[in-house]
C-alpha cells in the first residue's frame, strides 16, 4: 500500500462531519478535533515546523525551503478536515476494491437497498476497468472530499523529507474545519500563515482545476401566523406554513439545482419546518454573476411582499447573509496568472490535460482570496462527493502527489 493510500484510509476512518445546526461555534462538531490531532501527529512525525492545533481545530504547519529557494515567497496549501453533513458519515468503513467493469456492488445501504456504482451514473468508470478504487460499504460517504486532499498534502511532505534534493519554496500548510457549512477558513491567521499565494486541494476528478466559483448567499425566510381552532378559523387563522408554501411556489421552478448546470445559477431550499404559528425555511442562492445574485434576492423580496399582500402585513420576512464571492475576481488578475499556468504545467508533466471548470460551489479559497491569500483550486481526485457512492481511484490519488511535487518545484524559482 502506498504512503498516500495508507494515510487516506486512516483519515477516512476518523468521522469528522460538520453540522450546520451547530455552526454558531467553530468547529461545529467535536469530532473535527479528532481528525485534527491525527493529521497534526503525522506532520510532527515528518518533521514539519510550527505544527499547531488551535482552539478551533485549525491545523497549521510550515516546511522549510530546499537549498537555494529560501528567499522565495512562501507557497500555501490548504485543505479541509470536515466531511459533508448531507449523508451518513459515521462510521466510515473505507476499503480498496478492484473494479472489473460494469456494475460494482458496494453493499446494502442503511435503508436496506443495494448501493452500486455503474458507468451509467459515472461514465468515467469505463476508463477505470482493472484499477483499484477506494469505496465504502454503502452505509456512509467516504470522505474523499476533502481527506483525499489532506492525504496528498501530507504525502507530499513525506517525499520532501525522504529526498531533500527535491526543489520547493517554504511551504505553509493549513487543514481547516467546517468548510462544508460555509465557514470558509474565516479564522485562519493569515499573518502567521505567511503565504503569498497558493492552492486549495479540494476539487473533484483528477485534472480538474478551478479559478471560478459561485457567488454565495444564504436566505432565511420566516413566517409568523395566527393559530385558531380549525372549526372557527374563518377570517381569523393565518397559517405560517401555508405562507411558506406560497412563497416557495413564487420562485422560478426552472432555477432549482436539479434543472441547472454550467454557469446556471439557482435557488435551493435547504430545509423547511413549521406549524400554523411559526414556520421557517432556509435557502441558498448561487450564481457566478453577482448581478444575478442581486436579481434573485429581489425575486425573493418580491415574493415575500406578495404573500404579505395576500395574507396580511409582516407574515413573511426574508434576510440575506453573504457567504463568499466568485474566486475569479481575484485569480484572474494578471499578477496571479502563474497560479493557473503553473498548475497547467504540473498536470502536463504527468501527462494529464488540465480542464478548467466553473465550480458549482465554493472552496475555502473563495473567502481566503478576498482576505489576501489568493488561491486557486486543484483536484483531489474524488467522485460522487457527499453521498454513499463516493469513490477515489487509487492511481489518481497517487498521481496527484506527483502533481503537487511538480507544482512546488515550479515555485522554487522566481515567478514572472
Amino acid at each position: 500500500m502506498s504512503d498516500v493510500l495508507d494515510r487516506f484510509i486512516r483519515y477516512c476512518e476518523v468521522p469528522s462531519q460538520s453540522n450546520p445546526l451547530t455552526a454558531d461555534h467553530v468547529p461545529s462538531t467535536e469530532s473535527q478535533f479528532k481528525i485534527a490531532e491525527v493529521v497534526a501527529a503525522d506532520l510532527r512525525a515528518l518533521g514539519a515546523e510550527d505544527v499547531d492545533v488551535d482552539e478551533h481545530a485549525y491545523v497549521t504547519a510550515h516546511w522549510p525551503a530546499s537549498a537555494g529557494a529560501e528567499s522565495l515567497p512562501t507557497l500555501g496549501l490548504c485543505c479541509h478536515l470536515d466531511t459533508a453533513w448531507q449523508s451518513y458519515g459515521d462510521p466510515v468503513r473505507p476499503r480498496v476494491v478492484r473494479y472489473e467493469g460494469g456494475e460494482l456492488a458496494l453493499g446494502t445501504g442503511r435503508d436496506g437497498r443495494p448501493v452500486t456504482l455503474s458507468p451509467q451514473m459515472n461514465p468515467e468508470l469505463e476508463r477505470m476497468a482493472g484499477e483499484e478504487l477506494v469505496v465504502t460499504d454503502g452505509t456512509s460517504l467516504l470522505g474523499g472530499d476533502d481527506k483525499a486532499g489532506v492525504a496528498e498534502c501530507v504525502a507530499l511532505l513525506a517525499r520532501l523529507r525522504d529526498d531533500p534534493s527535491l526543489p520547493h519554496p517554504r511551504l505553509a500548510l493549513a487543514f481547516v474545519p467546517d468548510e462544508e457549512i460555509g465557514h470558509g477558513a474565516a479564522l485562519l491567521d493569515l499573518n502567521a500563515f505567511g503565504a503569498a499565494y497558493g492552492y486549495t486541494i479540494d476539487g473533484g476528478p483528477f485534472g480538474e482545476f478551478c479559478y471560478e466559483t459561485f457567488n454565495a448567499v444564504e436566505a432565511f425566510v420566516r413566517a409568523h401566523g395566527v393559530s385558531v381552532h380549525t372549526g372557527t378559523a374563518k377570517g381569523k387563522m393565518i397559517n405560517a406554513s401555508e405562507a411558506l408554501v406560497r412563497f416557495h411556489q413564487l420562485l422560478p421552478a426552472a432555477e432549482r439545482p436539479e434543472f441547472t448546470e454550467g454557469y446556471d445559477g439557482f435557488f435551493y431550499l435547504e430545509r423547511i419546518e413549521g406549524s400554523c404559528e411559526e414556520a421557517s425555511s432556509d435557502y441558498i442562492i448561487r450564481d457566478h454573476d453577482w448581478s444575478q445574485v442581486e436579481r434573485r434576492e429581489k425575486i425573493m423580496r418580491d415574493a415575500a411582499a406578495l404573500v404579505n399582500a395576500q395574507m396580511g402585513a409582516d407574515v413573511v420576512s426574508v434576510e440575506f447573509k453573504d457567504q463568499y464571492r466568485n474566486l475569479a475576481e481575484v485569480i484572474c488578475r494578471p499578477e496571479y496568472a502563474h497560479l493557473i499556468e503553473n498548475a497547467r504545467a504540473a498536470y502536463a508533466a504527468v501527462e494529464q490535460e488540465m480542464f478548467c471548470v466553473p465550480m458549482r460551489g465554493g472552496t475555502d479559497g473563495s473567502q481566503l482570496s478576498f482576505r489576501g491569500f489568493p488561491c486557486a483550486n486543484l483536484s483531489a481526485g474524488y467522485y460522487n462527493a457527499h453521498g454513499v457512492r463516493e469513490f477515489v481511484p487509487v492511481r489518481e490519488l497517487e498521481r496527484m502527489v506527483d502533481v503537487l511535487q511538480g507544482l512546488v518545484a515550479l515555485y522554487a524559482r522566481p515567478q514572472a
